[in-house]
């Protein structure tokens, strides 16, 4: 009897890590954008989705004037299949942490040489490969849980809340 209820103890343990490990069961859900652009190159974004759920982005989520991992549990990658041009400023092929710095009037956006990392605690700004400063716009319309886009144009968008920051991949 003391065998089968170990047993079974060891099986719902079991379980439960597995569980664990199902990252749609996250609160922030992971999500994955793919896009070939028109010069050929492909963009890829890995990233987890935090939802707004009545907070205030740059105070109690994002806050602003910090390093952010871009959304949320592992840091967001950001991948593209060939050299490309970011803003205008080069880009070599690879997968990258994507952070930014956001603020009212400007976000900062980082491609780290580092892509698999949790969160920015261990973000080296050393380890940049690129940063860019982009505006951020109002967004269409309210989206509650952070989504990027990546259309044919290589123009990337994140929207999340009331925000909408956009930056061009050629």
């Amino acid at each position: 009897m003391k065998k089968v209820l170990l047993l079974s103890a060891i099986a719902l343990i079991t379980l439960g890590v597995k569980a664990q490990d199902d990252k749609s069961k996250r609160p922030s859900p992971p999500a994955k954008v793919t896009e070939t652009t028109g010069s050929g190159a492909v963009i890829t974004i890995d990233y987890s989705q935090p939802a707004v759920k009545g907070r205030e982005i740059g105070k109690e989520i994002a806050p602003y004037g910090k390093v952010w991992r871009t959304g949320a549990n592992e840091a967001t990658t950001f991948e593209v299949s060939k050299d490309v041009k970011v803003e205008g400023q080069a880009l070599p092929a690879g997968k990258y942490g994507l952070f930014t710095i956001p603020n009212k009037e400007e976000w900062v956006v980082i491609f780290n040489k580092t892509p698999q990392q949790w969160g920015a605690y261990k973000y080296a700004e050393s380890d940049d490969a690129l940063r860019i400063k982009v505006k951020p716009t109002k967004a269409p319309q309210f989206t509650e849980r952070m989504t990027f886009n990546v259309d044919k144009s290589g123009k990337v968008s994140l929207l999340w809340g009331n925000e909408k920051i956009d930056f061009t991949v050629q």
